[in-house]
């Protein structure tokens, strides 16, 4: 199994979540910066463990602080060979209302970053699902919609092919419109993530999440989707290889 998006330099001990997660039957990880700071954390991470790499960005909720103008921090930092994304960023009307303007103008930014660089971007979505759709408009690279969350926006991910990828909120009995969601994704663009260390599924609901609970959003999407989990697994793998252009059997 790949977990599409953890954040290793936010869990505690993140080596023995590493190890954790091997013991888990968990191959990969990309382990996702949120700052310049957590970037260069995450790159650390990356290279003391096989199978991590690492997307690189700065999310919206920084769209107000410093770090907002740190973006041609990240350039050196994407040309490492860990370096396999741009983000997370994106827009959030939830936690950050106030800022869109200030969100939108970061967003664009990276979109430019991930479009010269040729990398895909892993977009943060949440109550701006119209303005996170006006934004990506007119980006022809990868788009990864981490732990999805807003239905609305289905319509126009499935048509433009992004990918959509699922976190532990899925498995919350009051998410039945994510599990519509879900189930309504094509198999070649579905993925699977914890958000480790937040978002942990139901049955360990209450834990700090981390890539060993991934198994457990495996197995509510293979349910929801009539798949056997083994044969769903192995997709949701080729599906990660492919989003993040990782090499044949990587990570």
């Amino acid at each position: 199994m790949i977990d599409t998006h953890a954040h290793l330099d936010a869990c505690e001990q993140p080596d023995e979540v590493v190890a954790r997660a091997r013991a888990a039957g968990v191959t990969g990880i990309v382990t996702v910066g949120t700052g310049v700071d957590s970037c260069r954390a995450a790159l650390r991470l990356a290279e003391r463990h096989a199978g991590v790499v690492v997307a690189l960005g700065i999310d919206p909720h920084r769209a107000a602080t410093p770090d907002a103008g740190r973006v041609e921090e990240l350039l050196p930092l994407l040309e490492h060979p860990r370096a396999v994304a741009v983000g997370e960023t994106g827009l959030d009307g939830h936690h950050g209302a106030g800022t869109l303007r200030e969100q939108r103008l970061l967003f664009d930014r990276q979109l430019e970053v991930a479009a010269a660089l040729g990398l895909p971007v892993v977009v943060h979505c949440r109550a701006a699902p119209q303005e996170t759709a006006a934004a990506l408009a007119g980006f022809d690279g990868t788009v990864v919609l981490h732990c999805f969350s807003e239905p609305s926006l289905l319509p126009a991910a499935l048509e433009r092919r992004y990918y959509v990828s699922f976190a532990g909120n899925v498995t919350f009995p009051s998410a039945a419109s994510l599990r519509g969601a879900a189930a309504a994704v094509p198999a070649d663009r579905l993925l699977v993530e914890t958000d480790s260390p937040y978002l942990a599924p139901q049955p360990v609901r209450g834990r700090r999440n981390e890539p060993a609970y991934l198994a457990h959003t495996v197995g509510l999407l293979a349910d929801l989707r009539g798949e056997d989990v083994s044969a769903l697994t192995a997709r949701l793998d080729e599906n990660a290889r492919a989003a993040f252009r990782l090499p044949d059997g990587a990570p």
